[in-house]
Parts: C-alpha cells; sequence; structure tokens
C-alpha cells in the first residue's frame, strides 16, 4: 500500500486523476439537466416496452430515462468512429492517410470524426424528435408542447448535448488518464448500478431470504463472469521476431530477439453492440410503428404485434441468432483491426522474422493461421457472454438487476486500460504499480 500513496504523490498523476473525476461530476450533471414540455409518465412507459431503449440508456447514467439534454449520449460518436474505421479499409485515400500521415493524419481522421458526429446526431435528434411527435398514447403525447419552435429547441438541444459530451471525452483523453469517451461511456453504466442494488434489496425485502440467496448466487456468477472477461481481454499470443544482426564499421547491430502480441479478443466489445443492435431493431421499429399507426391502421398494429412475438427477446430462437450475429461481426471486425499482409509486410521491410517461417506470403499465412485460431475462442466466449446473462436471470430468479454483456465488457476493459496506463506512467517514476 506504502507504493500506492508514493505514487499518489506524483503531481501528474494526481492532477490527471483529478480531471477524471472532475468530468465525471460534469457528466452526472448534463445527465440531471432535463428538457421542458415532456410528460415523464408517458415517456417513461414509452421506454419500459424497448429493449432497444433500455440498452442505449445503459450508456447515457439515466439520461435517456429523463430525457435530459444528453438524452442521446455518445451513441452518435461511437457509430461515427465506427463508420470511420470500416472506410479506412475502404477509402484508400484514408488508409493512407491512417498508415503514413503520422500525427497530422490522426488529427485529420478525428476532425472528420466529429464533423460526422454532428451529421449522425442532427439526424437522430430530427428523427427521434419527429417519431414521438407523432405518438399518442391514449389522450397525451410525450410532449407537452408543440410548435416549430418547439421541435427546432429540442433538436438543437439535443445535438448540443452530444457535442458537448464528446467534447468533455476528448478533454479527458488529453488532460486525464485513459480514453475520456470511454470513461463517459462508463460512468453511465455504473451510474445505473445504485438503482439497480436498491431495487434489488427493495425486493429482497420484501420476497425475503430466498430472494437473498438468488442475490449471492446472482453476484458469484457475475464474479466469474468479469473473472472470464479479464482473462480474455489480457490474453493474448506472443509470436517470437527475430532480427538478424549486421556490422556497421567495426561494431555489430542487431540480432536481438523480440515478440508480435496478438489479442486473443481484437474485436472487443464492438461486435455485440452490432449483433445486438441488429437483434433490437425490428421489436423497436414495430413498437415504433404501432405507436405512431396502430391505433388507426389495425392492420399495423397486427403486423406489430407478429414482429414482437417473432423476435420476442430472451428466446431461444433469438438467443441462437444473437449468438450466431456475434461470432459473424467477431470475425469480420477482427479483420479489419489487425490485417496479417499489412503486418508480414512491415516485419519484411523491417528485416524482422519468424523462426522458422519465411518472410512474405508464408509469414502472412502462418499469420492468418494463428489469428483464426485466436478469433474462433474469443468468438465463442463473446457469444457465450452474449447469451448468458438471459439464462443467468432466469436461473437465479433476479430480474431487478440489469445485466448486460455489453456493460460488463465495458466496465472491466476501460478499468483495466486506465490501470495499464496508470502503470505506465509509474514505471516512468521507478514506482512500484498497481498491477503484477
Amino acid at each position: 500500500m506504502a507504493s500506492t500513496f508514493d505514487a499518489l504523490k506524483s503531481d501528474d498523476i494526481r492532477s490527471r486523476l483529478g480531471w477524471v473525476f472532475f468530468g465525471l461530476a460534469i457528466f452526472v450533471l448534463v445527465v440531471h439537466v432535463g428538457m421542458p414540455g415532456i410528460n415523464k409518465e408517458v415517456w417513461n412507459a414509452l421506454l419500459s416496452k424497448g429493449e432497444l431503449f433500455k440498452f442505449l440508456g445503459m450508456f447515457t447514467g439515466g439520461a435517456l430515462n429523463n430525457f435530459s439534454v444528453a438524452a442521446m449520449g455518445i451513441t452518435p460518436y461511437i457509430n461515427a468512429s465506427i463508420i470511420m474505421q470500416l472506410l479506412t479499409v475502404v477509402l484508400p485515400q484514408l488508409k493512407e492517410l491512417q498508415k503514413e500521415g503520422g500525427e497530422q493524419g490522426r488529427r485529420e481522421i478525428g476532425r472528420y470524426t466529429r464533423y460526422l458526429t454532428l451529421g449522425l446526431a442532427a439526424l437522430q435528434a430530427v428523427f427521434m424528435t419527429v417519431s414521438l411527435a407523432r405518438i399518442d398514447n391514449g389522450h397525451s403525447g410525450v410532449f407537452t408542447m408543440s410548435g416549430v419552435g418547439f421541435y427546432v429547441m429540442l433538436v438543437l438541444a439535443l445535438v448540443s448535448g452530444t457535442m458537448f459530451l464528446m467534447w468533455l471525452g476528448e478533454l479527458m483523453t488529453e488532460k486525464g488518464i485513459g480514453n475520456g469517451i470511454s470513461m463517459l461511456i462508463f460512468g453511465g453504466i455504473v451510474l445505473r448500478f445504485p438503482d439497480y442494488l436498491k431495487t434489488s434489496l427493495q425486493v429482497a425485502n420484501i420476497q425475503g431470504a430466498t430472494y437473498y440467496l438468488a442475490l449471492i448466487i446472482f453476484a458469484i456468477i457475475l464474479i466469474a463472469l468479469v473473472a472470464g472477461i479479464i482473462f480474455i481481454h489480457l490474453g493474448m499470443r506472443k509470436i517470437p521476431i527475430q532480427y538478424p544482426r549486421r556490422q556497421v564499421g567495426n561494431k555489430m547491430y542487431g540480432g536481438q530477439t523480440s515478440y508480435l502480441p496478438i489479442r486473443v479478443n481484437n474485436a472487443g466489445v464492438i461486435s455485440i453492440i452490432f449483433a445486438i443492435s441488429i437483434m433490437y431493431l425490428p421489436n423497436t421499429i414495430a413498437q415504433v410503428s404501432n405507436a405512431m399507426w396502430g391505433a388507426n391502421h389495425p392492420a399495423v398494429a397486427e403486423f406489430a404485434q407478429n414482429v414482437e412475438r417473432i423476435f420476442a427477446p430472451h428466446g431461444f430462437t433469438y438467443n441462437l441468432c444473437y449468438a450466431a450475429l456475434v461470432i459473424f461481426f467477431t470475425y469480420f471486425y477482427s479483420a479489419i483491426t489487425f490485417n496479417v499482409n499489412d503486418v508480414a509486410d512491415n516485419l519484411k521491410k523491417g528485416g524482422g522474422f519468424i523462426p522458422g517461417i519465411r518472410p512474405g506470403r508464408p509469414t502472412a499465412e502462418y499469420l492468418e493461421r494463428v489469428f483464426s485460431r485466436l478469433t474462433f475462442i474469443s468468438s465463442i466466449f463473446l457469444a457465450f457472454l452474449a447469451v448468458a446473462p438471459t439464462y443467468i436471470m432466469q436461473l437465479t430468479k433476479v430480474n431487478t438487476f440489469f445485466l448486460g454483456s455489453t456493460s460488463l465488457l465495458i466496465i472491466v476493459g476501460v478499468a483495466l486500460d486506465v490501470m495499464q496506463q496508470i502503470q505506465a506512467r509509474l514505471t516512468l517514476r521507478h514506482y512500484q504499480g498497481f498491477m503484477k
């Protein structure tokens, strides 16, 4: 413990940790800045019917439930970042800018990402406003006010909230520790946990010892899942790399042995986000269509009911399709983030080679085999993790704590990333770190 306190004596680390907590405090404040003209009862009733709303609300720390200026959260920025990553593979100009542009190239891509975030945020805010304005829940709708001025104000406020969170996240990245956007998502997820815990304890007080036992079993399974996520997140295959010796004048250079680390989980949480978005999309469209036109068009209401029955969350067919999509997107996104041909070419240009493997095409084929095996392991684990919460809640009968595989991956990943960055900064100052 002494080394921990000695490390925190560093002005730089204290300052960066202070920026992290300051940014999270501002985020909590923004979450509770509500929008005018919202019928909270109708809005909460609408949220309770949609699984996708629960998924999106998980990232906002309750901002979506409060319909605050940050109701859209940082989701448009996440979507823009994913789109830019995909475009760097498709468009040669962006790929060249990413590979050869250096720091200036990364800043340029960051600027494009911000512009794309603004466009996506505006599009999402307009769609959200128009859709909610047409919903009539009995005698009242979501909005208690109307008019072009109100709707324009609503769109501008929602877009401004998202752009402010993006700026806050980038400021936390620059002055704090870890990725600021990830820290905001982390904060949004963790903010919901006290409410879940409070509700769980209230139900346990009513139902008695049986529910307390179920909560204990639930907690043990949760700890086991977190341990598995840590194991997969930190797991990597170290491929030895040999560099030949060369003589310059009277001195010999090179000849050292290094290794190429290949992570087991290269897709991270992206594959689950893609899969769950697709699985929730039919139900969400059906529910919105039913709310907007179902009252006057029986055919629309019947169609919505059929879609909701077919794509009912947590059923066997639903989970089977969910797991298959997770496996597919894990392979797809991993192939984008790790290009074996580029790695093989870079090794060849640098004079490095894998012992027993010829440089060039044979190296790429060897890396492809290793990478495919690792991706298979991560895809199976992520597919299991995606469907596990459904069966855990069915097994323990605990339905007061919203357990999501995406939230677990984000919490563990962000926490490990922050710890590793603190460890790196402590190593520079010759302190013993937190991690062994």
